[in-house]
Parts: C-alpha cells; sequence; structure tokens
C-alpha cells in the first residue's frame, strides 16, 4: 500500500507548462501546442518517477466560487476578463489548449475530477481528506496547498513544481514544519493560519498590514493558531503581542473573520470522478490517443506517455 495517490492541480501545470514552453511549438495546423506539450510529459514524468497506484487530474469547475467571493469579494477580482461573464482572463493562445490535454486525459484513460461551484485545490482538499489507505501526493506549482499536508491518517505531502520538475521539492510535515519554521504537530493547517495573516496580492488577499511572512510564522508559533492569536489581542495580556501588531490585527477583524473561509479548502467538496482512479496499464482508447497525437503534431509526447503507462502497469 505504498505506492500513493497522486493528485494533479490541473490548471497550476497547464499555465506553467504554457509559459515554460515556446509557442513556436506548434500543430500541422499551426496551433500553439506548448501547454499540452508539457503538461503531457510532465504527466509522463509523474508517472515515472512517483509511481503511483492510483492518480486524479483536478480541474476548476469554478475558479473563482461564489461563497469566496461572497466572504472577500476582491478575491481574484483582478484576474477577472469580462465582468459580465466572470470569465478568468487566460492568455488567448492556452484557451484553445485546455480541451486538448482533456481529450488526451479522456482516451489514456486518466481520471479526472471536480466538484461544482469549488476550486481544484477544494477538489484536492477533499480528496485528500477522504483518503484513508494510501499516502497522497498532490503535485502543484500553488503554494496554497501547502495547507493539506499531514501526517495522519495516511501521510500527505507536496510534491512542488513551482521551479519545474527538475527542481520539484517534496514536502511533508517536517519539511513544511522546517521550511517556514512552523509548529511540528500540524504544520499544514498552521501554514494557512500564516497565508490569511500574509496575505495574497495574486488572489486578491489583502492580509493584516504591516504583518509579513515573518511576523505571521512568529505569532502563529507563539499562539499555536490564529483563533489563539485573536484571542490574546482581546486578553490584552500577553506581551508578546507589540502594540503596533495589535493595532494591526485589531483594524483587520472584518478581513479576519472572512479570509479562513476563502483560505482553507474545502474538505467536504461533491467531487466528481470521471471514471475509477486507479492507473491504467495501457491507454484507454489506444487508436484515439494516437490519433490525438498525429492531429496534433505532439510527436514523441505521447509515446512517452504510453511508455509511462506501461511501465505502471508492469509495478
Amino acid at each position: 500500500m505504498n505506492a500513493p495517490l497522486v493528485l494533479l492541480d490541473a490548471a497550476s501545470l497547464w499555465f506553467r507548462s504554457f509559459y515554460a514552453l515556446p509557442e513556436s511549438l506548434t500543430a500541422p495546423d499551426g496551433s500553439p501546442v506548448n501547454a499540452v506539450r508539457g503538461f503531457t510529459d510532465t504527466l509522463a514524468r509523474i508517472l515515472t518517477d512517483r509511481r503511483p497506484a492510483r492518480l486524479v487530474v483536478c480541474l476548476d469547475a469554478d475558479w473563482r466560487p461564489e461563497f469566496r467571493v461572497a466572504a472577500l469579494p476582491s478575491y481574484k477580482a483582478h484576474r477577472v476578463a469580462d465582468t459580465s461573464t466572470g470569465e478568468e482572463e487566460v492568455p488567448d493562445n492556452l484557451t484553445p489548449q485546455v480541451p486538448i490535454i482533456l481529450d488526451l486525459l479522456d482516451a489514456a484513460g486518466i481520471a479526472t475530477a471536480e466538484a461544482a461551484g469549488y476550486e481544484a485545490d477544494d477538489v484536492i482538499g477533499t480528496l485528500t481528506a477522504r483518503e484513508r489507505q494510501r499516502p497522497v501526493e498532490v503535485v502543484t506549482g500553488d503554494r496554497d496547498l501547502f495547507q493539506v499536508v499531514r501526517a495522519e491518517p495516511t501521510p500527505a505531502t507536496v510534491v512542488y513544481v513551482g521551479k519545474g520538475w527538475a527542481k520539484a521539492e517534496v514536502l511533508g510535515p517536517a519539511e513544511l514544519a522546517a521550511r517556514y519554521q512552523l509548529p511540528a504537530t500540524d504544520p499544514g493547517s498552521a501554514y494557512a493560519d500564516v497565508a490569511v495573516l500574509r496575505g495574497d496580492p495574486s488572489d486578491g488577499l489583502p492580509g493584516v498590514a504591516g504583518i509579513g511572512e515573518k511576523t505571521a510564522v512568529k505569532l502563529i508559533n507563539h499562539f499555536g493558531s490564529l483563533a489563539a492569536v485573536l484571542a490574546a489581542v482581546h486578553d490584552g495580556r500577553d506581551r508578546v503581542l507589540s502594540t503596533r501588531e495589535r493595532n494591526s490585527l485589531t483594524a483587520a477583524e472584518d478581513y479576519l473573520a472572512v479570509a479562513p473561509t476563502v483560505v482553507r479548502v474545502a474538505t467536504d467538496a461533491p467531487v466528481h470522478l470521471d471514471r475509477p482512479d486507479e492507473v491504467p496499464a495501457q491507454p484507454a482508447d489506444p487508436r484515439r490517443l494516437a490519433e490525438l497525437g498525429r492531429r496534433w503534431g505532439l510527436g514523441r509526447t505521447v509515446d512517452r506517455l504510453v511508455a509511462a503507462l506501461e511501465q505502471a502497469g508492469r509495478g
């Protein structure tokens, strides 16, 4: 039972593939396929290097869920391309590549999952929370998912590919605690609390003015949780809090009341998988997969995926 359940943060990986590879990689009709190639090659490497027993590609059913926007209207607001539709701003040459990636996954027999009204992060959070048999490995370039790291009931680690697969970092509880000087007992939850305090401009999270990552870590380390930090603010007796920090936290009370709902991933999303998540020993539809490879001029990219599936099937 040591072979893991691997959960892929799909959008994170295809965005990174799009920007990592040149748009001069094109199909016979001239369409860019750089994201397709990069994503598919990364998937083959994951199958070869991580040797999962089960694998799920996790998708955004809603990239900006209403429950998060209702809590914090600034959430991802700067990424909205069309205010009338709420569509995300995505590079023009990436958008048409996503259906190709999904077609390849379908022909290969790789499971995908989404949850109506939720992001891929929530799908990952829910599938991790549900897992009671195998270790979980989350492959992402997004630090937000560090919060799912755990020791029990089965280990959950993050394979962080923010610098590419060749420089991937595997972070379990010990590594996460050491990297950010977090409490060793539950560093995943502590990381989420730090993220609330620190904020994240890329997601429209303002954080607490004057509280950067270093101060946030200090506070969570001392008090143990965001709830305990806020209790100390109102108690007024703990001398770890400086007057400036106490004032900043008091001024941010409205934000701090809603931010955990925005930052923390859901663990009870209504996840739907399109098929069983066992890694297939061979493509579900080899002929269609080969045809997709020819149509989009993917060269050896599809061959590497097929070889990785066959290797996985041999154990």
